[in-house]
């Protein structure tokens, strides 16, 4: 039995429209037998989001706390804990980081070292994991412009989440630029641009038996920003960051991580570079997870945008997930309906998936 906690307000920028909302895509990753935190304003979607869920025969807990304040995990100690990001990203002296700290020193020492794309670059190269052309700086004052820098290439805050903060700089113009626009004193990478064909999602997770490669993903992008994932992939990549998966998992890693991979086509053949792990559950984590529930093995998961502001004003009739055809919609991430946003895994073939696409947009 576990108590999820998957609010991300600890591991997001506040820029993200409606992120306090997030907690409750984990919902269909749950057990009867769990116990989820929500946000209190997720009330009012709750009876459609399980009326949704139970039509569709995904199984899940109905023992709430209504309340994402990491100090009632303490209050279930003989639950096994899960949570969006085990660590503050936002501040290492937070009450919440000493908490993490408390609770698991490995785990927290291991999230918190790999979550900076700077130690990431640092630990490839120790462990022979291919990754792009990347230089670490400290801040802005240990950079020379002059020398080794490659052209087009990608400005990156050591620490960023969901794309905050990238820049793509063409020549050292608009690097200089990008840099006058760097907090003083922030560590940061300059990375060349990969000629990529896609961006992988390789998710792994931490068993009894060990760590465990979970699914592979194609990411869908919009610039720097994910926009959903698409599976199965022909590419499996694994052997790339597999090293770094076993390290992380010696370190004291619980639970689920991902890393970001990209497909370079090259003379020789495709060529696999590992670009960053994030060192949490991510975007491509819940549809991955009711996928493997409803034994899901083509899909798409998409973010849409919608004047509907209630679950209850979205008519699903005809499109909902339906067990014995293997295709339909599922509501992943439902609480951001609040704010116009929702993100849904099509379930069937590629052409299924399209039809169901162009259905739901008509209702939206």
């Amino acid at each position: 039995m576990k108590i999820f906690n998957h609010d991300i307000m600890n591991c997001t920028h506040e820029q993200v429209q409606g992120n306090y909302l997030y907690s409750g895509r984990v919902l269909g990753l749950t057990a009867p037998e769990d116990v989820i935190q929500l946000h209190p304003e997720l009330k009012s979607e709750w009876q459609a989001i399980t009326e949704h869920y139970r039509r569709i025969g995904l199984r899940h807990t109905h023992q709430v706390v209504w309340d994402v304040s990491l100090s009632r995990i303490a209050e279930h100690p003989e639950l096994e804990r899960s949570v969006f990001y085990f660590g503050d990203a936002v501040s290492h002296d937070s009450a919440n980081a000493e908490q993490f700290r408390q609770l698991d020193q490995s785990w927290y020492g291991v999230v918190d070292y790999v979550n900076s794309k700077n130690n990431f670059m640092e630990l490839a190269h120790t462990l022979g994991v291919t990754v792009p052309q990347t230089l670490c700086f400290d801040d802005k004052s240990a950079i020379n412009l002059d020398t080794g820098i490659p052209y087009p290439c990608y400005l990156k805050p050591s620490i960023s989440v969901d794309g905050m903060g990238i820049v793509r700089c063409e020549d050292q113009s608009q690097l200089v630029m990008a840099l006058q626009g760097l907090p003083d004193y922030m560590p940061f990478q300059i990375q060349e641009e990969v000629r990529a064909t896609s961006f992988l999602n390789l998710q792994y997770q931490v068993t009894p038996d060990g760590v465990k490669p979970l699914a592979a993903s194609e990411q869908i992008l919009d610039g720097c920003t994910h926009r959903g994932n698409r599976y199965p992939t022909i590419h499996q990549p694994w052997d790339v960051v597999e090293p770094m998966a076993h390290w992380m998992a010696q370190q004291g890693m619980k639970d689920i991580f991902a890393f970001d991979v990209a497909v370079a086509e090259e003379e020789g053949g495709l060529r696999y570079l590992a670009i960053e792990c994030n060192p949490r559950f991510n975007g491509a984590s819940y549809p991955t997870g009711i996928a493997h529930k409803l034994n899901i093995s083509s899909w798409t998961s998409e973010t849409f945008i919608t004047s509907a502001r209630s679950l209850h004003q979205v008519d699903l009739t005809d499109i909902e997930y339906d067990a014995n055809s293997k295709q339909g919609i599922v509501i992943v991430n439902w609480g951001s309906i609040l704010i116009g946003k929702l993100v849904i895994l099509l379930a069937g073939t590629p052409k299924q998936q399209n039809r169901l696409r162009e259905q739901l947009k008509q209702r939206l």
